[in-house]
């Protein structure tokens, strides 16, 4: 099995668990990783982030979508 593609990046833990709610009730596959470090407090999420998602190419499209219509804006992606 492919190992699943990291997709966008999360701002906050708000819109992490927003987002990993809504693709949980459309039964769409994802991981949803935080950037927080507690050796180093924190200190990758002020440089790149709350986390990102990480999900299967197949649903990419999909994810997207649900991200735009939750959010109204374009995800951050690298």
């Amino acid at each position: 099995m492919r190992k699943p593609d990291k997709l966008l990046i999360l701002e906050n833990e708000v819109e992490a668990q927003v987002l990993g709610h809504a693709l949980e009730k459309q039964e769409i596959p994802h991981l949803i990783k935080t950037y927080h470090d507690s050796a180093y407090d924190g200190l990758f999420q002020l440089q790149k982030g709350w986390g990102h998602l990480e999900a299967p190419a197949g649903f990419h499209e999909q994810i997207l979508a649900t991200y735009r219509e939750l959010f109204g804006k374009e995800p951050a992606r690298e």
